[in-house]
């Protein structure tokens, strides 16, 4: 059965005045399948050729947070509390300079939790 669903995705902006990013995951969000998931992937070279000092622990830890958001880590505080649409809201505006999302995006599929990997594979990898 086929469902609707939202995503972004997640982008390293090392240095907020050059402009410049490395996508490093993803979140997908469909309401039908009860499904909030991330998938990440830093490529250190890549992130590192924007910026060579950059602090890659801080990057590693703010895709973390994402993660337990998705998964409602209670630990993360209220961030992590609310019903799947509400934590999906929160992680699609921008709060980060080391993490930023992209422009929510849509679609149609057959397996929500494939479409991570999917979208992994596609726009990260």
């Amino acid at each position: 059965m086929s469902a609707p669903y939202q995503y972004v995705i997640l982008r390293c902006v090392p240095r907020v005045d050059r402009e410049e990013f490395v996508n490093v995951g993803v979140v997908v969000y469909c309401q039908q399948a009860e499904l909030l998931q991330a998938g990440c992937r830093v490529d250190e070279d890549r992130v590192r050729a924007l910026w060579p000092e950059f602090n890659i622990d801080s990057l590693k830890s703010a895709l973390a947070f994402v993660d337990g958001v998705c998964r409602g880590d209670e630990a993360l505080g209220q961030a992590a509390t609310g019903d799947l649409g509400t934590r999906f809201g929160f992680l699609k505006a921008p709060r980060s300079t080391v993490v930023q999302p992209g422009p929510v995006h849509g679609g149609i599929t057959d397996d929500p939790s494939a479409e991570v990997e999917r979208l992994l594979d596609l726009l990260v990898r």
